[in-house]
């Protein structure tokens, strides 16, 4: 489980420092937002705020129920947005229910 999420930190930390060569990816927010809704129906599922070398910048997961399809997105504080996953079948994690009576 660690592991899992060892790697899961590094490529988010790796993605919000990305090189050049995923500039081709990154336009001004409202132009890829506006995209992801019309193109491919994807909404807001999730997000938070990320420090990188730069200073910080939010990333955001945005799904789309219809069609299964993801994407993951990091605005930087210019308003610049970068696309650093795109993928299928996405899913959502069922939070285990706590009976009635027992403490959290």
């Amino acid at each position: 489980m660690f592991k899992r999420l060892f790697a899961i930190a590094l490529t988010f930390g790796m993605a919000a420092t990305a090189p050049p060569a995923f500039a081709q990816n990154c336009a001004q927010r409202d132009d890829v937002i506006a995209k992801l809704k019309d193109s491919y129906s994807e909404e807001l599922a999730f997000g938070g705020l990320q420090k990188s070398r730069g200073g910080h910048s939010v990333m955001e997961v945005w799904t789309s129920k219809e069609t299964g399809s993801y994407t993951v997105l990091v605005t930087h504080a210019n308003g610049l947005s970068c696309i650093v996953a795109v993928g299928t079948d996405f899913f959502e994690a069922i939070p285990k229910a706590i009976p009635d009576g027992i403490p959290s």
